[in-house]
């Protein structure tokens, strides 16, 4: 077990910060970091002695704590500060953000189109409709006036089947608590509904809801202690249906389950608004599903699976058929059909059984036609079938990539949208019958010409010979002489697939002669459920094997050296990244841990933390458990025997209560207590941020103008100027 060099909290607090040489940071200067708050805890798992000395930090709202982050953040600005292509790096970034961006429409029940759009560097994209494709829009929702620093964000929204009504929900600050707000669709004008409390939902309506009113279905928790809202854990998860033109003091309570309070519970309803669907999830790798015949009074609920091992997801009901997609037998899933009277997984027929690529997502469209999305090698391969399962077509794109295709059972209208590492995403119109796309909108993106740069897929062996894919992405003109930047990202987690996509602050990395490497590790969905469980528990180390060994093929192929190499991932990414510094410091020069699970003996003790247990396991599960965990916990597993790291940035926000700051906020105090060499050992702490989702376009240029200056001036190299 690792021993943490504890230096006296008074005598660090008589240190005085360093970095105060205007003429920039010196070679070989040693960062001298604030004292953390300290009590000295120790923890036992079954007799295993655990030292978390700076506990105090998981109170985020503790004077200490906050006293603590000020003085990490001065620390970290004097330090970037002092970067002289900083604000040069930053215009640069800025300037390939400032182009139009537009999302595939969608034809709603009122028959007009809707979509977001922003218009370059808006904080917010804003939602328009129109009434035809290429008329003048009209500004439904514009979430940049819900605040005055764009931290307000528009999360989700929903219309009422007649086209009356529009519920929408919004995020505050990045936090993961919803609130929910209701239009009037003919006016825009807004109605004085509002929730407060609700998590990862949306609102699903019904015309005759409760009591025959017309409402929605919306999960929500109960309400948080004052002064722990974003630390908390959350217990409860609960299904209302609010009332139009209600207080929510009044919402009827219409689904919960005290024998489980970490379960969670998300509500559906079929097409015809007849039956509702309740999913059931967070203790396993699917989930569950109820399902209950709003048409019969005092109808009971009839469970169509009940336990959380597989996906269970009801396409449709058509008379009384469930089309259901699924992973049950089927690790890369199937559709299924069944009848709602026998809905049990032992009734379950065939419809589309599993294929070779990994089934992502289908739904059932216009003209009783079922689009389904393939997978294959972490790229996007839609097709479309009839609803007996017969195939009609592959769809074809553009090339590997992302798609995501607005469709609907109402209407033939087809779109979608696609983008690739060098595709910025476009937006394409679809002939359902004549299998023909057109460009709808393409955007346009001053300095950067794809034809530069060149994506290619390699295949690399892990430590057990399995192989591992990875797209790389960089200049045509780039030489195989070992000294390219190289910039590694990975996840490796909770059935998440890493596709191509587009991003625009990674232009400045491509034009400066860095390669873009990003690797589909173990832990992921790129190739179905088996893939996914060979990455979780107490195979986790796959996961972090497969990272090493991309890292070390880049070297052995000629891409890169140990000086140049990057690594960079978030949330259980910043957990992968962590973990992979503690075990090979050697391989890496700069280290971006960002929101990261750091402390894995307590994850599950905040929020939704132990939603995770499925891909994870507990400290509280056997001894074999806590063991596995304790021996890569990135914040138990700092080396302290002056062993030299790569300079590491760690990122995390004020408002994030998915992956809390607590854990960063530990790791990096940890980190920088330890004998690990010169190199700089930051934190940044952005506020009135969270996880990620929503961020404001400014505060995610602030951020990776801040990222990729701490990288470039750790690894010796001056990006070109503006």
């Amino acid at each position: 077990m690792n021993k943490f060099n504890l230096w006296p909290a008074a005598v660090l607090a008589t240190v005085a910060m360093t970095m105060a040489n205007p003429d920039g940071i010196q070679a070989g200067e040693r960062l001298v970091y604030p004292a953390a708050p300290s009590d000295g805890t120790v923890d036992e798992y079954f007799g295993i002695k655990v030292a978390d000395p700076y506990r105090p930090l998981e109170n985020d709202t503790a004077a200490v704590t906050l006293d603590w982050v000020a003085a990490e953040n001065a620390v970290t600005d004097g330090y970037l500060s002092k970067i002289p292509f900083r604000a040069g790096l930053r215009r640069q970034i800025e300037k390939y953000n400032d182009y139009t961006k537009q999302g595939a429409p969608w034809r709603w029940k009122d028959g007009r189109y809707y979509f977001y759009r922003n218009d370059g560097l808006k904080n917010q994209s804003v939602l328009y409709r129109m009434d035809a494709p290429g008329q003048e829009p009209t500004v439904v929702l514009d979430p940049n006036a819900l605040s005055e620093d764009g931290t307000v964000a528009l999360t989700g929204i929903s219309m009422s089947k007649d086209g009356k009504h529009i519920a929408y929900t919004i995020s505050r600050s990045g936090s993961d608590w919803t609130e929910i707000y209701v239009l009037d669709a003919a006016s825009l004008a807004p109605l004085p509904d509002h929730i407060e409390w609700a998590k990862f939902t949306g609102a699903e309506w019904r015309q005759q809801g409760i009591d025959g009113a017309k409402g929605f279905f919306y999960s929500a928790y109960p309400r948080p202690e004052v002064g722990k809202e974003f630390s908390n854990a959350n217990e409860n998860h609960n299904i209302y249906f609010h009332k139009l033109g209600t207080p929510q003091e009044e919402d009827v309570l219409v689904f919960s389950d005290p024998e489980h309070p970490l379960h969670f519970h998300s509500a559906g309803l079929t097409d015809d608004e007849r039956y509702l669907m309740v999913a059931v999830g967070g203790q396993g790798f699917g989930n569950g599903l109820l399902l209950k015949d709003l048409s019969v009074p005092g109808s009971r609920w009839v469970t169509v699976e009940p336990s959380q091992d597989y996906t269970v997801g009801i396409l449709d009901i058509v008379g009384d058929t469930m089309l259901i997609q699924t992973s049950y037998k089927a690790p890369k899933n199937r559709i299924v059909k069944a009848s709602v009277k026998a809905p049990g997984k032992e009734n379950w027929v065939d419809v589309i059984p599993e294929q070779e690529a990994v089934m992502t997502g289908a739904a059932v469209i216009y003209g009783d036609r079922l689009f389904v999305n393939y997978e294959k090698d972490a790229a996007d391969h839609p097709a479309l079938y009839r609803l007996d399962g017969t195939k009609i077509r592959d769809i074809k794109l553009p090339t590997f990539g992302s798609a995501g295709f607005s469709l609907s059972k109402e209407y033939p209208d087809a779109f979608y949208s696609f983008t690739s590492f060098l595709y910025p995403s476009t937006v394409f119109s679809y002939d359902l019958d004549t299998d023909k796309s057109t460009v709808y909108f393409s955007p346009e993106i001053k300095g950067f010409n794809p034809d530069d740069y060149v994506t290619e897929q390699v295949f690399y062996p892990s430590a057990d010979g399995t192989k591992i894919p990875m797209f790389l992405t960089y200049r045509k003109d780039l030489k195989k002489d070992g000294k390219n930047p190289v910039y590694l990202y990975g996840y490796g987690g909770f059935n998440v697939s890493l596709t191509p996509g587009f991003s625009p602050n990674r232009l400045v990395w491509l034009d400066n002669g860095g390669i873009y490497a990003q690797t589909n590790l173990r832990g992921g969905s790129e190739y179905g459920e088996e893939w996914h469980e060979a990455g979780t528990k107490m195979k986790k180390l796959n996961v972090f094997n497969d990272f090493i060994a991309a890292a070390e093929y880049m070297i052995k192929e000629g891409w890169t050296s140990p000086e140049k190499l990057v690594i960079e991932g978030g949330s259980n990414g910043g957990l992968l990244v962590g973990a992979v510094t503690n075990m090979r410091p050697d391989l890496f020069k700069v280290a971006i841990p960002r929101v990261g699970v750091m402390d894995m003996m307590r994850y599950h003790l905040f929020t939704i933390g132990w939603n995770w247990a499925s891909d994870y396991g507990t400290s509280a599960d056997s001894p074999e458990m806590a063991r596995y965990l304790l021996d890569y916990s990135p914040l138990h597993t700092i080396k302290n025997d002056g062993t030299a790291y790569p300079a590491v940035l760690v990122t995390t926000a004020d408002h994030d209560d998915r992956v809390v700051p607590a854990h960063s906020f530990k790791y990096a105090a940890t980190l920088q207590a330890a004998d690990t060499g010169d190199a700089p050992k930051l934190i940044r702490i952005d506020s009135k941020a969270g996880h990620g989702s929503g961020k404001p376009v400014a505060k995610v240029i602030d951020e990776y103008a801040d990222i990729y200056s701490f990288i470039f001036w750790n690894l010796g190299v001056t990006p070109k100027g503006e």
